[in-house]
């Protein structure tokens, strides 16, 4: 095996210092392949225990494949960024329709299946198939920008060749899958991005941004725009011991979870009145709001919400209409579990389910 001396100080760390995790020495190129779905945009401790439900859920593709949406999205519930449980579904669906029902090897195939990028490709092939191919998540693309010093900005073109070039010069032929894993290991233990732990890194003596004192100046990102901030309502609308939830349509944010109706607040508009506009124009009927079961606070990728939700009843006997849902149920309490909802429409679900509506509470809510 030929490799630098940088791989090879990598790889003589791993061996002593590799976590232990549930998808490692996994002999399913499948649970690789959800594991690294799975740890997109989402930590390493997080990610576990949902692995774990996943696999017991759906141990093989074609239990996946054979599985309905809704399934799936209960199963991923929590674990936020939805999109990547459908994708996952989708694509074992075209596993078994189009590919023998084996996850591929190559690269090229994998990057044609849904949610699987250029480094979600590479970590699969070299993780679960032992190929000599890079990978670039968030870890090791600071790790590589630090102990190189790269100048340009991480995620422009020139910053993008540059890492790719980095990953592709230092692969040690023949141990792509530790070494890809050790880099992972190092920048989410060590080489964090905030106060990293030089005094304890094994390539600490390597790292030209640490000669420089600029090792917390690397990568070089872009300047975040302001996050947008949105005010929320939502509706519960009850009939007798049923509530009504509506399910948001497939593709987008949320797409496909249930939810208690409501919208974004306008200009110039107070909750009362934004709340029967919406409920109008999703569900071409009346309501009558009551009082406020509480204020509800959360942060997305992009933007942050709070939402407000009332108690709400119908008037004049109207029927709900499918304006804009994709579909809509009146459901008891006790079935509100059933249904997969994103993390504050369950928040209030439960609110209700448990009969704990009192003076409005507000409830900060963590996570995607």
């Amino acid at each position: 095996m030929k490799c630098s001396d940088f791989a090879a100080t990598i790889l003589n760390w791993y061996a002593l210092n590799a976590r232990d995790l549930p998808w490692r020495g996994h002999t399913s190129s499948y649970a690789v392949w959800v594991s690294e779905i799975m740890l997109q945009q989402t930590r390493v401790e997080t990610v576990v225990p949902y692995f774990e439900r996943w696999m017991a859920r759906f141990p093989t593709i074609s239990l996946l494949a054979q599985s309905s949406q809704q399934d799936v999205l209960s199963t991923w519930e929590g674990l936020g960024y939805y999109s990547r449980a459908r994708n996952l579904h989708r694509a074992a669906q075209i596993v078994m329709q189009e590919m023998g029902g084996e996850l591929p090897a190559d690269t090229k195939a994998l990057r044609r299946l849904p949610g699987i990028g250029r480094y979600t490709a590479g970590a699969i092939a070299s993780i679960a198939f032992g190929r000599d191919e890079p990978a670039l998540d968030a870890n090791i693309r600071r790790v590589l920008s630090r102990v190189f010093n790269m100048g340009e900005p991480a995620h422009s073109p020139a910053g993008e060749r540059r890492l790719w070039e980095l990953a592709w010069m230092h692969l040690p032929s023949g141990a792509a899958s530790a070494y890809n894993q050790a880099l992972m290991d190092l920048g989410s233990g060590t080489c964090t991005p905030r106060a990293p732990d030089c005094p304890h890194c094994p390539v600490a003596g390597m790292c030209l941004a640490r000669e420089l004192g600029i090792q917390e100046q690397r990568p070089v990102l872009r300047a975040r725009a302001a996050i947008p901030h949105y005010i929320v309502t939502a509706a519960v609308i009850t009939r007798g011991d049923r509530v009504l939830i509506t399910q948001r349509p497939a593709n987008g944010l949320l797409g496909g979870l249930w939810e208690f109706p409501g919208g974004k607040l306008q200009e110039d508009e107070d909750l009362i009145a934004c709340l029967q506009r919406e409920i109008r124009e999703e569900l071409g009927m009346a309501i009558d709001v009551g009082g406020s079961l509480g204020i509800y606070k959360h942060a997305y990728t992009h933007f942050r919400v709070t939402l407000h939700a009332f108690s709400c009843m119908v008037l004049n006997g109207a029927q709900p209409q499918l304006l804009h849902a994709s579909d809509l149920r009146w459901a008891k309490l006790t079935e509100l579990s059933n249904f997969p909802m994103g993390k504050i429409d369950r928040q209030i679900a439960r609110q209700i389910a448990n009969q704990s509506i009192s003076s409005p509470l507000i409830h900060e809510v963590q996570g995607c």
